[in-house]
């Protein structure tokens, strides 16, 4: 177990907004950081990091915490793995105490299939530099490919004996299960064919150069391998199969490498080999990422659009190919991307090119030729059509089909505007053909949507007004108030109920020197209210003590003894009203008033509401009780009459008209 000094220093010294940024674009807002969410498909920022208060919320999706809550949520890290990483990333030393053997067996299976993954990642790789074969064969390919002996240790590149079980076997002897080697696809499990009772074991990666293939946090998730004998029965790539931890469609290699770079740069190249992004990476253009040995999928699309809204897609000077990968470029644009395109010279890929040429000469040639999606898809196609009117017909059909992926009006616009200019057509017949296809999407998505509609139909009850719970709102804001002034020193202004020389009840005030905390902790006592809501209850109480306890209050430090479930409730109490800033407001003309109350008035002012509405609920209590005869309803009227009263001085205390 991870010693809590150790937990304490990655707490102080982890920066939230610098974790989150490895992961997310994030672009300063006020004192805030915003960006798109990395849980949910959106198009508009809903993402908030506080630096000041160290935590962030995702409005869109309902999530929130501190650093390390993140990191649960966002790469389904345990709690010892979030913190093993953050200690890593801030090179901190763990000091670790012995776990039980009961406390080992307790690892879940989705950290016991990356610890395989891992330790499959190291062993490769001691075999290509530590061993003969690797060395001739699998270290003198990489070698040949062009990289250097830092860009193969970079990358973690390693080579899989040409032997049938050399690797399960050292497995097993470390004491990993046969189970977990299976499941992440190391280890082929079959039934033996002549003792049905035996099985037999094989390495899948045998006589292979592996490329270790990382999760955005770096985490090992799964292999891509390639032959290098002959053997044409075989596969010339194989990638580990999926398993809990490794799914092809939401990976990209090369993103671990890439993700600063992409943010850095605003601009993701794409390419589609292992070998693409390890020579461009060398050459020293890093942001750069292949789909994984499969075609290019929303989800992988999705991950770019977190750190940048441009990609540039690289293709080789294959024209087959190129045309088979222009689905890919649709569904960029579907997701409001800017697309850029650059084909490299006949019998050139990214690999090559990067290889024999200088970083200037590639950084140009990308500059120079690559061009905007419309454009290269117009030439491209035209091309094929040649003077074939049907084909040129089918070919303009194909653009606008794109151009109609493009959430954005204002774009379409003007790719339809060069698409009439390059392919010589009228503008107007051009927004008809866009025309027809969004009617037909529509329509399909609305049959769509009447379908399930349909399928989940259910008896509905009357319709019920949307009511706000005002008491879960009031003491939503006491909790706000006490993690943000709770150690302030403030002068408050009590009001004590006395009777005046007319014998009236009226409220005198007195002013009193406290501490927020103090003062709503006596508040609270005075009246007998506790507040409803168990998570709120749970959050005071441990405030009221850390509060009392400790000589400083640090938002940070108190986060770090909860649970994350109440800290993702925390961070949903403070971060309420910075959602109110991500609307651009001044872009609109609309400049929100700052808050001018002070921190006493604000107290008073909720202390005081909370009271009024207690009163008017004990009042329709009461009135329930008298509306059954009963010889007390004298008394029961009487202390009416008098609540009505309390509720009228504390409501003109608020300034407020009573009907």
């Amino acid at each position: 177990m991870i010693s809590k000094s150790t937990i304490d220093q990655v707490y102080e010294t982890a920066r939230v907004e610098e974790v989150i940024g490895d992961f997310v674009s994030l672009k300063k807002s006020g004192s805030n950081f915003k960006g798109l969410s990395p849980f949910t498909d959106e198009r508009t920022p809903s993402f908030m990091v506080s630096p000041v208060k160290q935590i962030w919320k995702d409005f869109s999706s309902g999530k929130g915490g501190n650093v390390v809550a993140f990191l649960m949520e966002h790469e389904h890290f345990t709690y010892p793995e979030a913190i093993k990483y953050l200690a890593k990333k801030y090179q901190i030393e763990i000091e670790e105490t012995e776990q039980t053997d009961e406390q080992k067996e307790q690892a879940n299976e989705r950290e016991s299939l990356y610890l395989v993954s891992e330790f499959a990642q190291k062993y490769y790789q001691d075999v290509l530099w530590k061993t003969e074969p690797g060395k001739a064969v699998g270290l003198s390919y990489f070698k040949e490919r062009g990289f250097t002996e830092e860009t193969i240790r970079q990358f973690g590149l390693g080579y899989g004996l040409d032997e049938w079980d050399a690797f399960t076997n050292h497995a097993l002897e470390k004491g990993y299960q046969l189970d977990y080697l299976e499941k992440t696809g190391l280890t082929i499990v079959k039934d033996d064919s002549r003792d049905p009772g035996l099985k037999r074991k094989f390495d899948r990666f045998k006589g292979r150069v592996l490329f270790p293939i990382h999760s955005l946090s770096g985490r090992v998730l799964g292999f891509g391998g390639r032959i290098l004998s002959n053997d044409k029965k075989a596969a010339k790539y194989l990638n580990s199969p999926e398993s809990e931890i490794y799914y092809k469609s939401k990976v990209l290699y090369g993103i671990y490498y890439a993700k600063q770079a992409i943010a850095k740069e605003d601009n993701c190249y794409l390419v589609e080999g292992y070998t693409d992004v390890i020579q461009m990476y060398q050459r020293g253009i890093h942001n750069v990422v292949a789909s994984s040995g499969t075609a290019l999928t929303p989800d992988q699309i999705r991950i770019i659009n977190r750190l940048t809204r441009n990609i540039t897609v690289l293709f080789d000077g294959d024209a087959a190919g190129v045309r088979a990968s222009l689905r890919g470029v649709d569904l960029i644009l579907e997701q409001g991307m800017n697309v850029r395109i650059c084909t490299f010279p006949e019998g050139d890929d990214p690999d090559s090119f990067a290889k024999n040429n200088s970083l200037e000469d590639v950084l140009d040639y990308l500059k120079e030729n690559s061009k905007d999606f419309i454009q290269f898809k117009t030439s491209l196609l035209a091309e094929e059509a040649a003077n074939d009117p049907i084909k040129k017909a089918d070919t303009i059909r194909e653009i606008v089909g794109s151009i109609a992926k493009i959430p954005d009006r204002i774009k379409r616009e003007i790719y339809v505007q060069q698409c009439a200019a390059m392919m010589n057509i009228s503008e107007e017949v051009l927004f008809n053909t866009l025309a027809q296809i969004s009617r037909k999407e529509n329509n399909d998505a609305r049959k769509q949507e009447r379908q399930e509609q349909k399928a989940f139909e259910v008896i509905r009850d009357q319709p019920r007004e949307a009511k706000v719970d005002v008491q879960f709102e009031l003491e939503r804001k006491i909790i706000e108030i006490l993690l943000l002034y709770g150690k302030e020193e403030q002068q408050f202004e009590d009001l004590v109920l006395k009777e005046n020389e007319e014998g009236e009840l009226v409220l005198e005030p007195e002013n009193v020197d406290a501490k927020v905390y103090e003062k709503i902790y006596l508040d609270l006592q005075e009246d007998e209210i506790e507040l409803t809501h168990d998570q709120f209850k749970i959050i005071y109480y441990k405030l009221m003590e850390y509060l009392n306890e400790k000589e400083d209050f640090q938002l940070s430090s108190f986060l770090n003894e909860l649970d994350q479930e109440l800290v993702n409730n925390i961070s949903s109490i403070l971060m309420e009203e910075e959602k109110y800033s991500l609307h651009n407001w001044e872009r609109k003309d609309i400049y929100p008033k700052e808050k001018t109350k002070s921190i006493a008035q604000l107290v008073s002012e909720t202390i005081l509401t909370l009271r009024c509405y207690l009163i008017k609920k004990r009042i329709y209590s009461l009135q329930q009780d008298t509306e059954e005869e009963s010889e007390d309803n004298k008394e029961v009227l009487e202390e009416i009459v008098n609540y009505l009263q309390l509720n009228k001085l504390l409501n003109n205390k608020l300034n407020r008209v009573l009907s």
